[in-house]
């Protein structure tokens, strides 16, 4: 199906943007599983706008960072693959709770927090380039 991959690429951009104000916001009440999960949502969004606008088609329907950066046909350096993959967690972890996981401290979410943001600036400037 043909699909206007620039309005639907928009569409993930924006939802990446809200989602990473909702994170923001949740790591900064303290809510650090919910606040990571929407981190990893935001940079999920916009891995799959960047897929979108690459190959003109929809995203799959995957929660796989690795897996979307490789569909959109990132060149990235193996510090950008490895932040990618220890933001996966959150979204196992937002998904899937477990009672045996341990509990992220305050100066750990932030940090993650922070990954993620960069991880998404980069991304956007990524998807300007297109």
């Amino acid at each position: 199906m043909a699909i206007n991959a620039k309005e639907h690429g928009r569409f993930w951009r924006d939802g990446a943007e809200e989602d990473m104000a909702a994170a923001s916001d949740l790591v900064g009440r303290g809510r650090f599983r919910h606040g990571l999960f929407f981190a990893h949502l935001a940079v999920e969004k916009m891995l799959k706008a960047l897929a979108t606008e690459s190959t003109g088609e929809f995203p799959p329907r995957t929660h796989d960072l690795l897996r979307l950066a490789d569909i959109a046909g990132l060149d990235m350096s193996d510090a950008r693959r490895k932040t990618l993959a220890r933001l996966q967690r959150f979204c196992l972890e937002g998904r899937y709770p477990d009672l045996s996981q341990t509990r992220i401290s305050p100066e750990d979410a932030q940090a993650a927090l922070d990954e993620a943001k960069e991880a998404v600036s980069w991304l956007m400037n990524q998807s300007d380039r297109q």
